[in-house]
């Protein structure tokens, strides 16, 4: 009894020095020579159109391409170049943007100089999406594996027994052919191959589907149509989720401002990096092959989100304090979580899923082009990081 006696009074003075420090504030930037409230709110409306037409723009590019014909090779390279793009925004923004926010002279020594909290929270996010995609991917899945079977068993006995041993012989052949040397991306990889090209007769899956009078399902009622990748959908939505989150962070920081010489490189800024945000998740739904609705959806939500970020900040800018502890807090917190997510999902669902395939492997003009546009994705991505 005794030793929770101490340990609570050792924890006491702890909470209230936390719970006071959440309430104090440094200078909130009220002496800034540039200040001019009236020119900032232009600057702000200027802002949230431009950045709202760089975000539709970049979003839908990949959109449109898709319904372009002969445009493989070119939605290769920009794919490459979305994933460069993530990957920087990831490291070289939100990272050193949370790293930056919970670094803040304003903070108080305790807790948040003791231990390196960005970093932390970046690796938990990382962990976490490993979940949620382990999870999301068995889900869609199972209900992918269930629309087959009702197709399969619609057709008969006959029918489905050869479905069943063309799949088992197409698998071990394939294995056979690898000499067992699949790994996690393989696996994947392997997976998707037989997803999209299952041998079931001269009429194929396509028919297969038309028959049992469930083809026209996928693409009115769900986001994931018979011939589209469980991972392309997985990665599309955690993508957003983690821009998302960086984009209305952002969008509030340029809203509360109040110095049209901060606004004003922001503006440019801002506009391209939505641009290229848009472009590497465009590419992704377009690769998830949504329904025209899902994916509009999903475009126009991105599109509005760092205009409606800016739009709450000046609503509030008269009495928000990005100084105050909280503010900063928040700020950094939510940083290192989208650094975490986007990290993750650049380098294991994008990069590996690609560059480690057999089909790269084996053209040297496709490894030549996607690097090339992977490094420009990078570099284009982090130049922006000079302005914002």
């Amino acid at each position: 009894m005794s030793l929770l006696q101490d340990f609570w009074q050792f924890l006491q003075p702890l909470s209230s020095r936390f719970t006071e420090s959440l309430t104090t504030s440094c200078d909130s930037g009220e002496s800034d020579p540039c200040r001019d409230d009236a020119a900032a709110l232009t600057l702000k409306y200027a802002a949230m159109a431009s950045i709202l037409v760089a975000g539709a723009f970049g979003v839908s590019l990949p959109l449109v391409g898709t319904l372009l014909p002969s445009t493989g090779g070119l939605m290769r390279g920009a794919k490459a170049f979305a994933a460069g793009v993530i990957l920087a925004t990831g490291f070289v923004h939100m990272l050193s943007g949370g790293s930056e926010a919970l670094s803040d002279p304003c903070l108080p020594e305790f807790p948040w100089r003791k231990f390196p909290f960005p970093e932390f929270f970046a690796m938990v996010a990382a962990l976490l999406t490993l979940l949620a995609d382990f999870m999301i991917t068995g889900y869609y899945e199972r209900k992918q594996e269930q629309l087959m079977n009702r197709s399969v068993q619609s057709l008969g006995p006959a029918r489905d027994q050869e479905f069943g041993s063309g799949l088992s012989s197409g698998f071990l052949r394939d294995q056979q052919e690898d000499g067992g040397k699949l790994h996690i991306v393989g696996m994947r990889a392997h997976a998707d191959h037989h997803r999209h090209s299952l041998s079931m007769g001269p009429e194929g899956f396509e028919a297969l589907a038309n028959r049992s009078g469930v083809a026209g399902h996928g693409h009115d009622h769900g986001d994931v149509g018979l011939n589209s990748g469980v991972r392309h959908v997985v990665v599309s939505q955690i993508l957003e989720m983690g821009i998302v989150s960086h984009s209305i962070i952002i969008g509030i920081s340029l809203g509360v401002s109040h110095s049209p010489c901060t606004i004003r490189p922001l503006l440019l800024a801002l506009s391209f990096h939505q641009f290229f945000e848009g472009f590497a998740l465009g590419g992704c739904v377009a690769e998830a092959k949504l329904t025209p609705r899902g994916s509009a959806m999903m475009a126009f939500f991105f599109t509005i989100t760092t205009p409606i970020g800016v739009a709450v900040g000046t609503a509030i800018a008269s009495s928000y304090n990005s100084y105050s502890v909280a503010a900063l807090v928040a700020e950094g917190v939510l940083d290192s979580l989208s650094a975490g997510i986007l990290v993750y999902m650049a380098l294991v669902d994008l990069i590996a899923a690609d560059f480690l395939s057999k089909k790269m492997s084996v053209d040297f003009k496709l490894q030549i082009v996607s690097y090339c546009f992977l490094f420009l994705g990078a570099g284009m991505m982090s130049a922006l990081a000079i302005w914002a």
